[in-house]
């Protein structure tokens, strides 16, 4: 197996720009392709996750091209359903590309087949099938029930316009559903049941849906109605900084005592994550915004205080809280995060299990984490990362606490951030620099 050393640290500081959100890039790839018009998308992240996106968008007959080898791309859009009408596509881990693609090709008119890595035919699907059949979708499972690989046949044309999807597992599911929607040529009624998770993802697709002309009519976030229409292109369009990838660098500032500022996100994102700042305020952090950047430090001597926090809008980015909460005062529970579970890996049987390694005290739930940090880190700790890139990024942070950290499978970030170690190698201050 390969691994990265990390010495042991002392301080960070510097800027940092963010690469394009993966959660954005999917979404406006996706849109880009289903509408009218070509779309001119700039920003757009170069990743594992975005190359599944594009390379399925081919074998479904989209249109684009890299220009001058840049991060804009031209998509040329097919107005409506893909005209390839059978194809097999291999989404790896993608969760993002997998859920929007299911939704996508079900209500598309073909024979598609949709499969993944192992570790995703692990991560349940059946509430997005189910919801998807309440349309029409013709959906079949290839191996176990409720779980990928798909099989999709054209969708019957009389069936019901309201489908329901349960909102406690995955918002990805009904971002699927409301992507997709206009495919079906008719206005479209989602109904929520039980209380929707991660609700700043869903306000992603809705911002995004609205750029490209389809203005969905919310009830509180019990019901969605997507109107019958089609998807124009917006003409040009840019990719936001990932905002769940500043919080190892806002966290590094802490940590490091800055100053860090990340640039690409800001006041202006429409991007939940970006109340991690918000969480690491109440640490005890000194956060600055911007209209397109936040910044972040701690007073020298200051520590990080405990915190108790619903995490339910910031899922991804309170993983970095876990890891923070090595370096408080006391003990930090993160709660609401059972989507954990069925994310690239089991997030919370995992965290606790590395986090213990480097002597943490974790206690696990269904649905959260508690964090009691320990006396002094343990050096020298080997992080297994789950083939989860947020693993990997998350655990290098322990290097700032003085001790070196051995990842294994650094090269897992490449799913959202390639060049994530070397960026933070950039803001990084070694131990032995401070005397």
């Amino acid at each position: 197996m390969q691994f990265l050393d990390l010495p042991a640290l002392s301080g960070a500081r510097g800027k940092v720009r963010l690469p394009g959100s993966k959660s954005i890039s999917n979404r406006m790839l996706l849109l880009a392709a289903l509408a009218n018009g070509k779309t001119r998308v700039k920003g757009l992240l170069d990743s594992d996750d975005t190359q599944v996106m594009l390379e399925s968008l081919t074998r479904l007959g989209v249109a684009w091209q890299r220009l001058d080898n840049s991060d804009e791309y031209l998509v040329d859009g097919v107005g409506g359903a893909f005209p390839v009408k059978q194809a097999e596509l291999f989404l790896g881990n993608a969760g993002t590309a997998f859920r929007s693609l299911t939704a996508a090709t079900a209500l598309a008119g073909g024979q598609y087949t949709l499969t993944g890595i192992p570790r995703m035919h692990e991560r349940p699907i059946g509430d997005l099938v189910n919801a998807l059949r309440q349309l029409g979708a013709q959906i079949s499972y290839l191996g176990n029930e409720g779980f990928p690989p798909l099989a999709m046949s054209p969708a019957s044309s009389e069936a019901d316009s309201v489908a329901s999807v349960k909102g406690n597992v995955s918002s990805q599911y009904l971002t699927g559903l409301l992507l997709s929607a206009p495919l079906l040529g008719r206005a479209v009624t989602i109904r929520v049941e039980g209380e929707l998770i991660s609700k700043p993802y869903v306000e992603i697709t809705l911002n995004l849906m609205r750029r490209f002309g389809v203005e969905v009519k919310r009830e509180d976030w019990r019901s969605f109605t997507v109107p019958a229409t089609v998807y124009r292109s917006p003409g040009e369009i840019e990719v936001e900084g990932d905002a769940s990838s500043a919080s190892y660098f806002l966290a590094a500032g802490a940590l490091g005592h800055g100053p860090v500022r990340v640039e690409g996100v800001g006041r202006n994102s429409i991007q939940g994550d970006v109340r991690f700042a918000e969480a690491l305020a109440r640490m005890g952090a000194e956060i600055g915004f911007g209209p397109n950047w936040i910044e972040s430090r701690l007073a020298c001597g200051s520590k990080l205080q405990a915190i108790d926090l619903d995490c339910n809008h910031i899922p991804d980015a309170a993983m970095t809280l876990a890891v923070l909460a090595l370096f408080a005062d006391g003990v930090s529970t993160l709660r609401n995060i059972a989507s954990w579970r069925v994310k690239e890996t089991d997030r919370i049987a995992a965290m606790a299990t590395e986090l213990r390694k480097v002597g943490a005290t974790v206690e696990e739930g269904a649905d959260y984490i508690r964090v009691t940090p320990p006396a002094r880190l343990i050096p020298n700790a080997v992080i297994d990362t789950y083939d989860d890139h947020r693993m990997a990024m998350c655990f290098s942070l322990v290097s700032l606490g003085g001790v070196p950290i051995r990842i294994n499978d650094p090269k897992c970030v490449a799913k959202t951030f390639p060049g994530y170690f070397d960026v933070f190698s950039s803001i990084a201050q070694p131990a032995t620099s401070f005397a």
